[in-house]
Formats: C-alpha cells, sequence, structure tokens
C-alpha cells in the first residue's frame, strides 16, 4: 500500500474548488506530527490558512513562482515551520530542514492515500510570509503546500533507473 501512494503521488498545480474535509485534513496533519526526528525533538509547527485573503497575501510572496496560482486556488494551504534550536546541528549541518522535511513528506504522502493534492514550495519571501502569518523572529518557515482536491492530475514523470544512482560497497561501483 505504501508503494503504491509512493508511486501515484504527484505535484499538484491546479485544484477543484471542493473543501477538504476536516477529518482528512486532521489525517493528514496527525501523518506529519508521527515523522522522526532528531533525539525526537519535533521542531516542527504548522501553520493552517483557509481564509481566502490570507492566502492570497501568502501567494504574492511567491513572485515569479509557477506555484503561486495554487496557492489562492486550493482551499487550504499548509506552512511548514521549524525552530532550528529544536535540533540538531553537527558540522555546520543544520538538521531541522531534514526534519520538517521527513515531516512535510509524510504530510504530502497522507494527502495522497486520503485522494488531496500537494505541491512542495519553498520559493517565497520569508520575512514577508513571516508578517503576514504572525510567526515569530526566531522560527525558520521552510516550506508549504497547498492542500485540496486536485483539478488536473498529471502523468508520471520518469524516474532515473536504480543502476544510475546506486553505487554497491563504494562510489563509482555499480
Amino acid at each position: 500500500m505504501v508503494m503504491k501512494v509512493f508511486e501515484e503521488r504527484r505535484s499538484i498545480r491546479r485544484f477543484g474548488d471542493r473543501p477538504v474535509e476536516d477529518e482528512k485534513l486532521q489525517a493528514v496533519l496527525e501523518a506529519a506530527r508521527l515523522a522522526p526526528s532528531w533525539a525526537n525533538m519535533q521542531c516542527w509547527t504548522y501553520v493552517v490558512v483557509k481564509d481566502r485573503e490570507t492566502r492570497e497575501a501568502v501567494s504574492a510572496t511567491l513572485e515569479r513562482n509557477p506555484a503561486q496560482r495554487s496557492v489562492v486556488e486550493a482551499p487550504v494551504l499548509i506552512v511548514a515551520c521549524a525552530d532550528p534550536e529544536l535540533s540538531g546541528k553537527v558540522k555546520d549541518q543544520s538538521y531541522y530542514l531534514v526534519d520538517i522535511g521527513i515531516s512535510l513528506q509524510h504530510l504530502c504522502l497522507e494527502a495522497c492515500n486520503q485522494g488531496l493534492g500537494t505541491c512542495w514550495i519553498g520559493w517565497f519571501d520569508e520575512d514577508r510570509v513571516k508578517s503576514i502569518l504572525g510567526i515569530p523572529e526566531n522560527i525558520r518557515v521552510v516550506a508549504m503546500t497547498p492542500l485540496g482536491y486536485p483539478a488536473v492530475y498529471p502523468e508520471a514523470r520518469g524516474r532515473k533507473p536504480l543502476e544510475e544512482i546506486v553505487f554497491r560497497e563504494r562510489w563509482g561501483q555499480r
């Protein structure tokens, strides 16, 4: 069943106007909550935005981003935030990005399982998003996704074969 969701998940950029049921929204948020994290610190916080005017304001922070329309079109916008202090940092590698990435991917996969669409968005004006949503200065806005019922379901995009992306025992050994 999990592999089926992996295979069926798409980045959805066109949404219908059907509202997302509260039970389905709760299910996707619960999936995000259950994700693993550095020392189980769970550095994430999600802002769920249903208000159209607020979604329009956030969409304006995505200047020239093809996902801009989907933020307004989808009935829900989920903004993924992280507290870097609640995650590890080793050799200048900040793990809050990994933590929120795993959590948001859990959310996206459960959305697909629920028949909903998402599209990971990482290109926006973080300071403006913080201002619009009242997010504290010490919190990072890492990504966001529109959430709703797909109006258009794109075909699967090609993936590289395993032989091209996997080495055995040492770099360069196929």
